[in-house]
């Protein structure tokens, strides 16, 4: 029996790790970072629960690194192993700087984390989940978006093109792949994540901070929709949040 895997990139503490947790309480998760620091409190968490998790240190940027992940899943799960879900929440490079004072090296920079990564992954598991497909939901890719997929701010020019550039294959892989069985949706989360790094952010305004936790349920909710009722785009965003 082909075993179904999730495989989440950028699996650190915060969004990656509520991601992790919920799509373990259904499939053996696969868990991509830079660090194997940063993915072995959420594996041993994952373990803890009666989940299955693997780990693997990863840059995403580089197609050989993603080639070796796809051997260590079949190594571990077989050859017949399929993806049920591959998210990509890798975070891009914020930098807010003027633009007459970008250098083209720092404003082309950002694609890497941003655009390059998603296309590595993308090419990596959507292969195993075009396979796949026989699992209870469609296979489902996601990838992790924010406000600057929709507008560019002052001072952010890269970082806006990177979310755009994501957000604009993620379009055009949804039109390709749709009509194969694969859901493939993007996620705009507009506000700031309620994480370790964001503590004393907006802390004496109630609910002005988006729980990870809810944005792992909505990833699951995408993942969970039939073939007949596909959402492409989401938004998620506080109350409070102007937008």
């Amino acid at each position: 029996m082909p075993v179904s895997v999730a495989i989440i990139a950028g699996a650190g503490p915060g969004t990656g790790g509520a991601i992790a947790r919920r799509f373990a309480q259904a499939y053996p998760v696969v868990l991509l970072a830079r660090s194997q620091a940063s993915l072995d409190p959420i594996s041993r968490d994952i373990t803890a629960n009666g989940g299955s998790a693997l780990s693997i240190p990863t840059d995403v940027t580089s197609p050989t690194s993603m080639g070796s992940v796809i051997d260590q899943i079949k190594a571990r799960f077989g050859d017949d192993a399929d993806i049920a879900a591959a998210i990509y929440n890798v975070a891009s490079k914020f930098t807010r700087k003027p633009f007459l004072e970008t250098s083209a090296d720092e404003f082309i920079s950002s694609l890497e984390p941003s655009v390059k990564g998603a296309f590595n992954f993308a090419q990596a598991t959507l292969p195993l989940m075009l396979h796949g497909g026989k699992g209870q939901y469609p296979p489902t890719l996601i990838f992790t978006g924010a406000t600057a997929a929709l507008k560019g701010g002052s001072g952010l020019s890269s970082f806006a093109m990177s979310k755009f550039g994501i957000r604009a294959m993620s379009q055009s892989l949804a039109r390709e792949f749709g009509p194969q069985g694969v859901h493939v949706s993007h996620a705009i989360i507009d506000g700031i994540i309620d994480t370790e790094k964001t503590r004393g952010i907006n802390d004496d305004k109630p609910d002005a901070k988006i729980d990870p936790t809810w944005i792992a349920e909505s990833y699951w909710f995408l993942h969970t929709q039939p073939r007949t009722t596909f959402t492409h785009e989401i938004d998620l965003r506080p109350y409070s949040e102007t937008w």
